[in-house]
């Protein structure tokens, strides 16, 4: 898989330079754009067409950006997931972004916004999709193929988008003329563009995967994010059915270590992309938040209401979390979940940046079953995953993490279900960040952890659009709460 990669790498780069150009406002293309030309030259044969989709994970993965750990670490620190003594971040953690910030809501935030439309992703994924159906030379089957792959990532990318900045501008063409005059398309239009994208590339794309490993996406990769997509549109029943179908036929099993989640060729992962860095064994992730010493207080560490939420006898605690301890304490801990970094290569292990992976499925199903009454079946799920994250009896715990019982109240099963995904999910692609808005649960928590901070009329739920965003394009308003 690392091969693939780096064998498209400067060819993805190449071509990302050609179809990218200076993006004064959502996206624009001058005439003559040389898009036009590469397309009729890049779609003509397999090789090509295969490297320039491929290109789109590169290109994705080679900068930091939205998809390169950007999403994890700001919406943790939104959240309550990681704390920050660095002052550049801390506006971030203490939600407190100001749209006119050049460097924060217009650089670290901002590139959210500007490199998922203009530079890597969503421009790229509309050209590939263009030139691929308009190819008279391209086999059906490889279109297809292709299309779909292209599809979920455009969906996976305004997905991340309209949780971000709630309302945005829904680009399907590479045309400038088109994409410069759209408006911010409400969040239910941009879900319904989601789900038929995912819809799509479920039936074009094959169950097996076409590559060797998993970093070009299958039918279930389409699907497992589609069960995530109807989880949060509340359609419990396709959300539950969906779920059952990636967990009963997808061929994938739960890592029974937790060290070993995010291996390469973990079973548990539905789509994992190798890391495009220097390092080809580590994630952005592992490089970025572990300290270059133990001895340090790290930029980024544990929420102390996170590290509180772990039970005792948890793995999830021990495996997943490191401790840095500066002279005279106290003692910080921080995420690792991925264990590499820079010129630190555990255990010899290589690490796969996993995008989707089967626990969030057993979560997913397990609150579509809650909301449809089905109590003792999402408790089963719950307990599955406990019982992979249970440590073995010891006389300080002889009852690690037990099972929860399957007569749960309902209130109670609703809190289990937030409690598993808080301490399964964290820190992983803003998962406690989307959680807290779309049940509704944000300002009661977030206004309890953040006294003083938290603001009371909830409009950092959403991050302000970056004002030269809205500078060049009269007609958008600026998210509520923020001055425009």
């Amino acid at each position: 898989m690392n091969k693939i990669f780096f064998s498209i790498s400067i060819f993805s780069l190449c071509l990302l330079s050609i179809l990218n150009t200076g993006c004064k406002k959502l996206i624009e293309i001058p005439d003559n754009a040389p898009g036009q030309i590469v397309t009729s030259q890049v779609f003509i044969d397999s090789a090509s067409a295969v490297n320039s989709v491929v290109g789109i994970y590169a290109s994705n993965f080679f900068f930091s950006g939205p998809l390169n750990g950007a999403i994890t670490i700001n919406n943790s620190m939104s959240a309550d997931e990681l704390a920050t003594n660095e002052s550049y971040y801390l506006p971030i953690y203490n939600n407190a972004l100001n749209p006119g910030d050049a460097t924060l809501a217009e650089g670290t935030v901002g590139s959210l916004w500007s490199a998922s439309y203009g530079k890597t992703a969503i421009y790229q994924a509309n050209a590939c999709i263009e030139g691929l159906t308009a190819s008279a030379t391209l086999s059906n089957s490889l279109k297809d193929q292709l299309i779909g792959e292209c599809k979920v990532f455009r969906a996976l990318s305004y997905f991340h988008l309209v949780n971000l900045f709630g309302a945005v501008p829904l680009a399907l063409t590479t045309d400038y003329r088109v994409n410069n005059k759209l408006p911010r398309a409400s969040v239910e239009e941009v879900y319904v563009q989601i789900k038929k994208d995912l819809l799509e590339a479920s039936a074009e794309l094959k169950s097996g995967y076409p590559s060797p490993g998993k970093a070009r996406p299958n039918k279930y990769t389409a699907l497992a994010l589609l069960s995530r997509i109807y989880l949060y549109h509340q359609e419990w029943d396709k959300a539950e059915e969906i779920a059952t179908n990636v967990i009963t036929l997808g061929g994938y099993q739960l890592v029974q270590n937790p060290n070993d989640v995010f291996l390469t060729g973990s079973n548990e992962a539905i789509w994992q992309i190798a890391p495009m860095g220097f390092f080809p064994y580590m994630s952005t992730e592992g490089s970025t938040l572990i300290p270059y010493a133990n001895n340090i207080i790290p930029t980024y560490y544990i929420n102390p209401y996170l590290l509180n939420a772990f039970e005792a006898g948890d793995r999830r605690k021990t495996s997943w979390l490191n401790t840095s301890t500066p002279p005279g304490g106290p003692t910080y801990y921080y995420p690792y979940k991925y264990k590499n970094t820079y010129g630190v290569q555990t255990n010899g292990n290589s690490e796969t940046y996993v995008m989707f992976r089967l626990a969030e499925q057993y979560l997913i199903r397990a609150e579509a079953r809650a909301k449809q009454n089905n109590y003792n079946g999402a408790v089963e799920d719950l307990n599955i995953l406990r019982q992979r994250a249970r440590a073995a009896a010891t006389p300080q715990v002889p009852n690690p993490l037990p099972d929860l019982p399957l007569d749960l109240s309902p209130t109670a099963t609703i809190s289990a279900i937030a409690h598993e995904r808080q301490i399964e999910l964290f820190c992983e692609w803003g998962h406690r960040w989307y959680d807290l808005k779309r049940t509704g649960t944000i300002n009661a928590v977030l206004g309890a952890e953040k006294p003083g901070i938290w603001p009371a009329d909830g409009h950092a739920a959403l991050y302000p659009v970056p004002q030269n965003q809205i500078q060049a394009n009269p007609g958008w308003i600026q998210n509520p709460g923020y001055n425009q």
